[in-house]
């Protein structure tokens, strides 16, 4: 999934605005404003449309941890991951959303999804664990998808 897609998804099923989005990613530490962050959201084929970095997409990620959760008093912000791949996506929307397995496993049954406990966990694992499960594209459209309704 395209960062541009991943964003429009997260933005329409969080029910964010344009003022909403430039705030999380100021909280993630970018500088963006509102007008450009606005042609990130747009269509490949609209007007306008520009491909939305790496760092912006990091930078909101991050920001939607703080956003949600608040910023941890005494702690370092979180460092920032530039290669941002759907399981990066779908571990910061659990640490956001304050998800537990439980509300994972109804998000995927929801989204038309089966995936096992294991199969869950796998998603979460750090990239280099034996038992990492790479995240696809359709799963993660039908995930962020579920977040809606």
């Amino acid at each position: 999934m395209s960062h541009n897609d991943t964003l429009r998804s997260i933005t329409a099923a969080l029910k964010l605005s344009d003022a909403s989005l430039a705030t999380i990613v100021a909280l993630g530490g970018g500088n963006a404003e509102t007008a450009t962050l606005s042609t990130y959201l747009k269509g490949r084929d609209d007007v306008g449309f520009a491909p939305c970095p790496p760092t912006v997409m990091a930078q909101f990620l991050n920001g939607l941890v703080t956003f949600k959760r608040g910023s941890q008093e005494g702690q370092a912000p979180a460092p920032l991951e530039t290669a941002v791949t759907n399981n990066v996506v779908l571990k910061k929307i659990r640490v956001a959303l304050a998800l537990k397995d439980r509300d994972i496993a109804t998000l995927f049954v929801r989204a038309g999804i089966v995936v096992s406990k294991s199969e869950r966990a796998a998603f979460f694992r750090h990239r280099d664990d034996t038992h990492y499960r790479e995240c696809s594209d359709p799963v993660l459209e039908k995930f962020l998808a579920s977040l809606t309704g």
